[in-house]
């Protein structure tokens, strides 16, 4: 028999065993910052191959944008105020990872003084630099290109875009 609302402690235990067998997803939390020149911050990690995008995965019931101001203060020592959501895409098992739901947030432009003054912070980067836009996408493998292309988009007309494994979903 099932419990009811009327008993609080047998309620929330049913509640909780449900919950545990709920999927869970990964999430991850980028971010576009731009300097003066309108070039893309980028960063070069040290942990797989290729370039990056800076951010990083939410931790355990982080929201994604508080894990993005997280990531850049804990790799590059910077405080981002986030100025809105550009992209969410649904990423497909791969390999061997579970689904993920990745996001890239506007996190504006940084000024002269700090983009000069910018350095990985710990062992995660090993470089960091903002580049322009056909470069980024250059370094960057195909899902995180179009994810990037989709989020450049939403810069410019100010709609956000979802995207299914870096696709448009519609």
């Amino acid at each position: 028999m099932r419990p009811s609302p009327a008993d609080p402690v047998a309620w929330n235990a049913y509640l909780a065993e449900g919950n545990a067998r709920q999927a869970r997803k990964r999430v991850a939390a980028d971010v576009i910052l731009r300097d003066h020149a309108g070039r893309i911050l980028t960063v070069n990690p040290t942990y797989k191959e290729g370039w990056d995008l800076p951010g990083g995965m939410a931790e355990g019931n982080e929201p994604p944008h508080e894990a993005a101001v997280r990531e850049l203060r804990e790799e590059l020592g910077l405080t981002v105020r986030l100025r809105g959501l550009l992209v969410v895409d649904w990423v497909a098992p791969h390999g061997p990872w579970d689904d993920q739901i990745a996001f890239i947030f506007d996190a504006g432009t940084i000024d002269l003084e700090e983009s000069a003054a910018l350095q990985p912070q710990d062992g995660e980067l090993s470089e960091a630099a903002f580049l322009p836009v056909p470069e980024v996408r250059s370094l960057l493998r195909g899902r995180l290109q179009r994810r990037l292309d989709a989020a450049v988009r939403a810069l410019t007309d100010g709609h956000t875009r979802y995207l299914h494994d870096g696709q448009s979903a519609w």
